[in-house]
């Protein structure tokens, strides 16, 4: 029931740059997981997201102390390892640590990145992640120099510092011989992507090895000091507002809903249950999903699917938009701010962990888990007799924003770690 698709090439355009990029072995991992999946979209192997090998050697009931004592800068800066999962085009994750490691870089220190592709993943290569890297908008440049991870190897060199991104590259820093500091990049509280079992204790667990967390928001640092007794920043939640900028002045009657079905904790199949009931009501209202090709979905209304999106083109398709439905069930993602920054409406499940990540902003219509009740606060969005008004405001108080204040809190606990400890 979707009408205008945008899911991004065709497969056979996709195959070829697999097989150009990655080699053989990619295209046939990618071609038995499709297969794979048609019976279950969703199914997993335990542990198949880490090396077994990593998770095997860290044994953290034996305490260590990675963060105490000084470390000078040298002139020409730190060296710093940072292991991350291979990007995509479309992870907002990936951007957004590409986006402080920029900050690293500029501000004087050296980046090697090692990218930590387990068995859930194809056979990445370095010079196909730097292709994608260098034909999509969404990622700064960097100098980095960029290795693929072996647990055979490790982490080989001379670092001042290791950063790990995820639960499973946790393990992998926790290896590394050397004296370095270790940092933990946290965007979510990851255990909870999984059911109770094998890959929520080693989840869990990643939070247990001594690193110094940088959170994304509070509610993550809170969450981890809380529960795991780990030392933890946070910066702030931000929005490039030069970017996401308001252009459209007129009054709206779209709504825009940010679907990621493979991605349980946006909670995709209770937004649809919320859009069914809102379309029931207002069936003449255009319905944008965007994030993910929904076209193999069981969608039972008219919809716009854009499908995964490249970065430039969201603001134009926001700027259609009166209100915005997104929900999270960890940690919120920056879609919120991002459609705020346009001056849309956004409709967020009511709850702790979204309130206090995005700063109980008085703009946002935080809304228990209801389909009635957001549907109600998304045509109220609609409705409203001063939504142009409302619309300028919300823009309004993002003023000249962006990532800098947050690069500086990122920056301040980094620096205050390697000079002074925890």
């Amino acid at each position: 029931m979707s009408r205008a698709g945008g899911a991004g090439g065709s497969a056979a355009s996709r195959a070829l740059n697999s097989l150009r990029d990655e080699g053989l072995a990619s295209l046939a991992w990618r071609a038995g997981k499709r297969l794979s999946s048609r019976s279950d979209r969703y199914a997993s192997i335990p542990l198949e997201s880490v090396y077994r090998d990593d998770v095997i050697a860290v044994d953290w009931t034996v305490a260590r102390d990675f963060n105490s004592g000084k470390v000078v800068a040298p002139a020409t800066g730190y060296n710093i390892a940072w292991v991350i999962s291979p990007p995509s085009a479309i992870g907002g994750g990936h951007h957004n640590a590409w986006r402080f490691m920029k900050f690293l870089e500029e501000a004087g220190h050296n980046l090697t990145l090692y990218f930590y592709s387990a068995p859930a993943f194809p056979k990445f290569s370095v010079a196909g992640i730097r292709r994608m890297l260098e034909t999509t908008t969404a990622y700064p440049q960097l100098q980095a120099d960029m290795r693929m991870y072996s647990p055979e190897t490790g982490i080989e060199g001379d670092y001042h510092a290791i950063v790990a991104s995820d639960w499973a590259t946790a393990y992998a820093a926790y290896r590394y011989p050397g004296e370095a500091k270790r940092f933990y990049f946290v965007q979510d509280f990851e255990p909870v992507f999984f059911p109770a079992g094998s890959d929520y204790v080693v989840a869990e667990n990643s939070y247990r090895l001594g690193f110094h967390g940088l959170t994304v928001g509070p509610w993550l640092s809170q969450k981890l000091a809380r529960d795991f007794g780990m030392a933890a920043d946070h910066y702030d939640y931000a929005v490039n507002s030069s970017f996401y900028a308001r252009t459209n002045d007129e009054p709206r009657s779209d709504v825009i809903f940010y679907a990621r079905p493979t991605t349980p904790r946006r909670a995709t199949e209770f937004g649809l249950l919320v859009l069914e009931e809102f379309h029931r009501q207002r069936p003449k209202v255009t319905i944008h999903i965007a994030g993910w090709d929904m076209s193999t979905y069981d969608v039972p209304f008219p919809y716009v699917n854009h499908g995964a999106m490249d970065v430039r083109d969201l603001p134009a398709l926001y700027n259609r938009c009166a209100a915005a439905l997104s929900i999270s069930l960890t940690s919120s993602s920056l879609f919120p701010f991002e459609v705020m920054s346009c001056g849309v409406q956004p409709v967020v499940n009511d709850a702790d962990n979204t309130r206090v990540a995005l700063g109980n902003n008085k703009h946002i219509d935080f809304v228990p888990l209801s389909p009635q009740a957001m549907s109600r606060a998304l045509i109220a969005a609609i409705d409203r007799p001063d939504q142009v008004a409302h619309s300028r405001k919300i823009a309004a108080s993002f003023g000249d924003s962006g990532w800098a204040d947050s690069g500086v809190q990122f920056l301040d606990a980094f620096t205050r770690v390697m000079t002074r400890g925890k």
